[in-house]
């Protein structure tokens, strides 16, 4: 049991180095034994738990897919709208983004084309999935203008999301996050809510803002 338990540590060790060398200079730039340094193991530690670099990927792309869906699963039941929930999960990923860097990590990974290993699948195409469902939901609740092509807002606001996120990370302090999610919010809501329910998530948009911009400071 005591070895299962230092095993599982230094797996999530060498996890973790390697997500943090990822999000700071690119997974083409990262060597092994950087990650090795970086982590404090031994080589044969590393190989032990992970064959080749593209195993710490796809181990990191797993971590970030598994935290999406918890969030998104943190949502149900608490009586939220669609459009809300959807606005609180896009929030989430943005407090998490900046609290460590496995989700950084795993942007990365998938903005720079790193492949996907089947049946785990590519998390814009999970996010998108994701906005597609909420978005479907919100047409029903009156939210969302009945007219509106839901896979092509789908696809335009994990764009954004990610965009907002990758942007920001490079251009401005990590603080900026949730103002510039809070503009994106704005932009959207302003296109496809009717007006008598757009006051509502304009408020929302601003309250989530400073709700992930405090939780972040402490």
């Amino acid at each position: 049991m005591a070895r299962q338990l230092r095993a599982e540590r230094t797996r999530a060790t060498i996890v973790g180095a390697a997500a943090d060398l990822f999000d700071r200079q690119g997974y083409e730039s990262t060597s092994l034994s950087e990650i090795v340094a970086h982590a404090g193991v031994t080589k044969g530690a590393l190989y032990f738990h992970f064959a080749a670099k593209e195993d710490l990927a796809h181990a990191i792309m797993e971590m970030q897919s598994r935290t999406f869906r918890r969030l998104a699963k943190d949502l149900e039941g608490r009586g939220y709208s669609s459009l809300e929930a959807l606005m609180r999960l896009t929030f989430g990923m943005a407090r998490v983004y900046e609290e460590g860097p496995v989700l950084r990590a795993g942007m990365r990974l998938a903005t720079a084309g790193v492949p996907v290993r089947p049946p785990l699948p590519h998390p814009f195409t999970e996010w998108r999935d994701i906005a597609t469902s909420r978005l479907l939901n919100a047409v029903q609740q009156s939210d969302v203008h009945a007219d509106i092509d839901v896979d092509s807002i789908a696809h335009t606001l994990v764009s954004s999301v990610v965009g907002t996120c990758v942007v920001g990370g490079t251009l401005e302090p990590a603080g900026r996050q949730p103002r510039r999610l809070a503009e994106m919010w704005h932009i959207r809501i302003r296109g496809m809510v009717p007006v008598p329910r757009r006051a509502r998530y304009l408020t929302l948009a601003a309250r989530l803002e400073q709700e992930t911009a405090t939780a972040s400071v402490r």
